[in-house]
């Protein structure tokens, strides 16, 4: 049997959600977790990573880039993005906080209408800040 590589960008989003998953579960189980892709969002999350320890347990929302949402406030959601060839894995909470206090997203329509932003291409600070949650 040949396997023949695909292009990422060739698939439609749905592929692309798929394939993704498969990717950070994939890295997830070096550390511990094995991940459960649920059918629909529960409380927000597209997956639940539980790890060995039989205590640890991530809702994940997976995105395709660094992410904020209201909706996501107050549910212990973890958001999963790639960028530049790494996963990054962080309390979607905590990376809210960072950024409503040290950038101008919080004064944005697209913050304040619409209830959520996010962010294609990192600035250097960003990247310095996001690197705490690279796998």
């Amino acid at each position: 049997m040949l396997f023949t590589k695909i292009s990422y960008t060739s698939l439609n989003s749905k592929q692309q959600e798929n394939y993704n998953f498969h990717k950070i579960a994939a890295l997830l189980a070096d550390y511990g977790f094995t991940s459960i892709r649920l059918s629909d969002d529960w409380q927000g999350a597209d997956f639940i990573a539980q790890h060995i320890d039989g205590n640890t347990f991530l809702k994940i929302q997976l995105k395709g880039r660094l992410t904020i949402e209201k909706k996501y406030q107050g549910k212990d959601i973890f958001i999963a993005f790639p960028y530049e060839s790494f996963w990054y894995l962080y309390p979607h909470d905590e990376v809210v906080r960072y950024l409503l206090a040290t950038s101008t997203i919080g004064k944005t329509t697209s913050w304040t209408e619409k209830g959520g932003y996010s962010i294609n291409s990192l600035s250097r600070s960003l990247l310095d800040y996001i690197q705490r949650y690279k796998l």
